[in-house]
């Protein structure tokens, strides 16, 4: 199968201005694949393979001179010693942009040892799973909006030649996350109820977060909840919406919104198990909005940019979705209602009229059809 991705401009911007481009995102978003799609010429080195690691280990410096045109270097985290020999050799040979692409599958290890070592030289691509578009050119047979949004964006799952079911690739998944990278930072005897957690906090995706809410359910203390969240998010397992500041008065909530990555992931943990559940389940809304959420994200760091996403809600309740800081404003509503109704967008007009400036609205949809309606953009899902 073969994806053409959308961050690829994005890697190859970054590579013509940077002598190292780090790719990070969660296990299994295709950052190797991407790499080598992107950068077919260039010498590919994974330090999964234990002689190559062991080559490495024993003299990093001189190991790198075996790549006078640059490598990609996949499973980098493998091999610490690596990321000073690489500082080292980029700081005393010619300028070459795109010289070396790290990327790996353990985030923690990864991103911390580039940033410690790195900084300055490196630029960062943050790889999420497939987008919108990307699921689309994958040519496989979508009968409905709720089948996307019910399987998810990881790769493999739309690999033809694999057949994986996804409630069988999403048990082995999370089992693997945990095992690889979540076990060494967390203590052993937690392993179980860290699971749980992760469970627990997918009935709170889409919602304000509640630290006290979760460490009662699940039988931990706030600041342990507090850290696993921060594991979570440093893994790409969720992400966090902060609250929009801005000039509308002090009036303001002050807590973030908690969205799963992806959202076939979320549906496997609430336990839905087809589209057709989905369709049915109470979790129906908050499922559809963490998917638009999600599809955000994509769209701006797979140009390499800032999520620049924020939601805005008052101390009496009255919310948007989001609120975009892009090349323009947007205030930004979800709704799983597959009906261009007027009424749908009452929120953001309100909202604009509040601001009283040149912001824009858009109203996602799961609807196919893209129109206006009295000056809000109704955005069908495919072009979300």
């Amino acid at each position: 199968m073969r994806v053409d991705r959308t961050a690829k401009e994005a890697l190859l911007r970054l590579a013509v201005q940077f002598p190292i481009v780090g790719i990070t995102g969660p296990r299994q978003s295709g950052k190797t694949t991407l790499t080598r799609m992107t950068f077919p010429e260039k010498r590919y080195i994974s330090f999964d393979d234990q002689s190559i690691r062991n080559l490495a280990k024993a003299n990093p410096q001189d190991f790198l001179l075996a790549f006078p045109d640059g490598a990609i270097i996949d499973e980098a985290q493998k091999v610490p010693e690596i990321f000073d020999a690489v500082k080292y050799y980029v700081d005393n040979a010619h300028y070459t942009p795109g010289k070396f692409i790290l990327t790996g599958s353990s985030q923690f290890k990864l991103k911390k040892n580039m940033t410690d070592s790195l900084a300055g030289r490196v630029a960062f691509l943050k790889l999420l799973p497939f987008s919108i578009s990307e699921i689309l050119s994958c040519n496989s047979p979508i009968p409905s909006v709720y089948h996307v949004i019910h399987k998810g964006g990881y790769p493999p799952l739309y690999d033809a030649d694999k057949h994986f079911i996804p409630e069988d690739w999403f048990e082995n998944y999370i089992d693997s996350y945990i095992d690889l990278d979540v076990r060494e930072n967390i203590n052993a005897a937690n392993i179980s109820t860290f699971k749980k957690f992760v469970q627990v906090c997918a009935t709170y995706s889409g919602q304000m977060l509640s630290m006290d809410s979760i460490s009662k359910n699940i039988g931990v203390s706030a600041p342990t909840v507090k850290q696993w969240l921060s594991i979570l998010e440093s893994s790409y397992i969720i992400h966090f919406l902060e609250p929009d500041f801005n000039n509308l008065g002090k009036s303001l909530v002050k807590t973030p919104k908690m969205y799963f990555v992806d959202a076939g992931l979320l549906c496997h943990l609430l336990r839905i198990e087809t589209a057709e559940d989905l369709i049915l389940s109470p979790y129906k809304g908050a499922v559809v909005e963490t998917f638009a959420v999600s599809q955000m994200l994509k769209n701006r760091l797979n140009q390499a940019k800032k999520a620049n996403l924020t939601y805005f809600r008052d101390l009496r309740g009255f919310e948007v979705d989001a609120v975009a800081d892009w090349n323009h404003s947007f205030a930004i509503e979800i709704k799983s209602s597959s009906g261009a109704e007027k009424k749908l967008s009452a929120n953001l007009r309100e909202y604009i009229k509040l601001r009283g400036d040149d912001c824009q609205g858009l109203l996602y949809y799961l609807g196919d059809l893209t129109c206006t309606i009295d000056g809000v953009k109704y955005v069908g899902w495919k072009e979300w």
